[in-house]
This record gives C-alpha cells, sequence and structure tokens, in this order.
C-alpha cells in the first residue's frame, strides 16, 4: 500500500481527517512520484543486464557457491538463485513504486528465512547475493535515484541478517 491508502485508512479508522503531518507526507510522497517512476523503469528494463551483472560479482566473490556441493553448482539450482535475483529486484522496485518497505514484507520476505533455512540455503549466501543485486542495480542510477533506492535493497538485507 501507498502512504496515501495508509493516511486514509488509518485517519478513516480514527473516525477523523488527517493531520497536517500526514498530509505533508503525502505531498513528499507525491513530489517524489516521476523519480520512484522513473527508478521503476530503470529496473524493469534492465533486470536481465542486473541480474546477469550480480551473479558474476556474487560468483566472483563465492566461487564455492558454484562448486559441486555448493547451493547453485547443478544447472537447475544456478537457475533458481538466478531466478531468485529477478524477485529481489522485483521487490525492491515495488518498493521504490510504494515509497513503502512494506509490500516488500508482505510480499517477499516474510517466510523467506523459514524458507531458505529448510531448503539448506545459507542465508549470509543470501545476504551477499542481495548486496551483489544492489550493487548492480544502483550502479544504473543517477546519484539521487540511488540514494531514493538503496533504502529498500538495504531492508531486505537487514531482515535476511
Amino acid at each position: 500500500m501507498s502512504i496515501v491508502s495508509q493516511v486514509i485508512l488509518k485517519a478513516d479508522d480514527e473516525l477523523r481527517y488527517p493531520s497536517s503531518g500526514e498530509l505533508q507526507g503525502i505531498k513528499s510522497f507525491l513530489d517524489t512520484g516521476l523519480l520512484r517512476v522513473k527508478i521503476a523503469e530503470t529496473l524493469s528494463e534492465n533486470e536481465k543486464k542486473i541480474v546477469e551483472k550480480a551473479s558474476q560479482e556474487l560468483f566472483k566473490k563465492r566461487p564455492d557457491f558454484r562448486a559441486p556441493g555448493g547451493n547453485a553448482a547443478g544447472q537447475k539450482q544456478y537457475n533458481q538463485c538466478i531466478r531468485d535475483f529477478g524477485w529481489y529486484l522485483r521487490l525492491a522496485t515495488y518498493g521504490v513504486l510504494a515509497g513503502d518497505k512494506e509490500p516488500i514484507e508482505k510480499i517477499g520476505l516474510i517466510g523467506a528465512k523459514e524458507m531458505y533455512n529448510s531448503l539448506g540455503v545459507p542465508l549470509p549466501g543470501m545476504v551477499e547475493s542481495i548486496r551483489c543485486l544492489k550493487n548492480a542495480a544502483l550502479a544504473l542510477l543517477s546519484k539521487e535515484e540511488a540514494e531514493e533506492t538503496a533504502p529498500y535493497f538495504d531492508y531486505m538485507i537487514q531482515y535476511m541478517s
């Protein structure tokens, strides 16, 4: 949900009008709307490039993941890893569009730790992969866009740590 929806629902639950602070939050959200849309376009249009660069960085840092017995050793496991890169990039994009971390948590992170643990995927490796994804994505953005986008990747990194 966007900040607009959150403010409206909260005010309605409390049978009141939005406060001036809440309205200022909405104004800030709307003022950054074009920037957030531009970021989302850049990330979605460059998904393959970002995922490729991030996976190369990860496997260069952690060749053991591709080695026999590693979590991305076989072609199936490698493809699943690449799929997850795209999924985390989409989550960051959803957060940027919403201007909020809530979609990231609700859509993608709740239960993720448990799932990876049950599959035997080391969480430090997942955290490192999201860092690589962040680096690859931010490299395509302007400084202002990167500053707007980084907190969403950081949120995922912190959640998975």
